[in-house]
């Protein structure tokens, strides 16, 4: 991946971990509750995996959020 989109994922993860500790949820609850793995969760905060826009959607959706909101100004 490029450094361009290596930032981009880092971001959309900070802001994906900062809304889960929002709901003061652990990356397992908050992958159960999606229907996720706990690793999944962990690899996008982290910014180590690509995000596909049905992901996209329910972690939004999970996280009382919209997919604009997480990808604005990104």
């Amino acid at each position: 991946m490029s450094s361009g989109i290596n930032s981009l994922l880092l971001e959309l993860g900070t802001r994906i971990r900062t809304l889960r500790k929002k709901k003061r949820w652990t990356q397992s609850e908050m992958a159960a509750y999606l229907g996720l793995s706990r690793g999944h969760i962990s690899d996008l905060e982290r910014g180590r995996r690509e995000i596909g826009l049905l992901t996209l959607q329910i972690v939004a959706r999970g996280l009382d959020t919209t997919m604009a909101r997480l990808l604005k100004g990104l």
